[in-house]
């Protein structure tokens, strides 16, 4: 948490500025069109003070986001990895989030980004859990009727603002309807993603986790996720996934930078597993913790201290 009564500052454009002093125009393209790219890291405090979690991982997705929507970054890899450092310095934060969002700043009407003024602004924000009960009871979720993105509409390697319209009609379908969260289908009808988290099941002791053939975001919580599963002796698979072998897991699970690893419960209608957080998830949420807390020395190197 930021100390008391500190002046909080985001960093725009090479300079630090006064958190609620950071404004664009409305008619700003990324605000018109969803044009913007972002990512979203935590940092956590630790025994040996506060450290970011997968720094350059985070910072490397968010240029192949520009990439893939040909933008051009005005800045490196690295400095905005020591931007995003020295935020959190300044705003006194043991742990937080952190949005780096890349957008056109021009207040022009008109369609085409070329030529408009590339802006990078990165806020950092104390910031708890993602769902208010997800780690310790779990969450119902509920198929959408709305199908997740394909590579032949829009990019979904890419963590872009206009993607996720898509994601918030599932999200607030699924909120209508009493469920904490959607899952999402891709086109041809297997499991794609939830609203903004990549989905895990485990079958007969198995993690099974939809592919990249699947519609879904590259997500860094998902990478990590497979590689802590693999150094503990699990087997795991990426594959399509059909809509019912979420009914009939033993267990289910989101991950993400904002959800962490958490429980799923109910789908739709039908309990999954024992109705409470299973085993595996149990096991994989608590050791996800001791890496990020800085107490695996195992996955040291995924921490970048300030």
């Amino acid at each position: 948490m930021a100390a008391s009564g500190n002046k909080q500052y985001s960093w725009l454009d090479g300079k630090f500025i006064a958190a609620d002093s950071a404004n664009v125009q409305i008619l700003t393209h990324s605000l018109q069109y969803a044009s913007g790219v972002f990512d979203g890291l935590r940092a956590y405090k630790t025994a040996k003070g506060t450290a970011v979690f997968r720094l350059n991982e985070h910072i490397a997705r968010l240029f192949n986001s520009a990439k893939i929507y040909d933008i051009e970054i005005p800045y490196t890899a690295k400095e905005l990895a020591q931007a995003t450092l020295s935020l959190i310095k300044r705003n006194n934060l043991e742990s937080c989030y952190i949005r780096p969002f890349v957008f056109y700043n021009d207040n022009k009407i008109g369609l085409s980004p070329i030529g408009k003024k590339v802006s990078v602004f990165i806020a950092a924000v104390p910031f708890g859990a993602y769902f208010a009960s997800g780690k310790e009871k779990g969450i119902s979720c509920r198929i959408s009727s709305w199908r997740r993105i394909n590579s032949s509409i829009m990019p979904p390697e890419a963590k872009a603002s206009g993607n996720y319209a898509n994601s918030i009609l599932a999200n607030v379908e699924a909120r209508k309807a009493g469920a904490d969260e959607a899952i999402m289908l891709s086109i041809d009808g297997s499991v794609a993603e939830g609203s903004a988290e990549n989905i895990f099941l485990v079958q007969d002791g198995k993690l099974v986790t939809p592919s990249k053939d699947s519609d879904i975001l590259q997500g860094i919580t998902r990478d990590s996720i497979l590689k802590i599963a693999q150094n503990m002796g699990l087997e795991t698979e990426q594959r399509k996934v059909h809509a019912e072998e979420l009914y009939t897991s033993q267990e289910l699970f989101f991950t993400g930078t904002a959800s962490e690893v958490t429980s799923i419960i109910k789908v739709d209608s039908k309990k999954i597993g024992s109705g409470k957080p299973g085993p595996i998830t149990k096991m994989l949420a608590e050791k996800y913790s001791e890496v990020v807390l800085g107490s695996d020395t195992e996955f040291g190197g995924w921490l970048t201290y300030l």
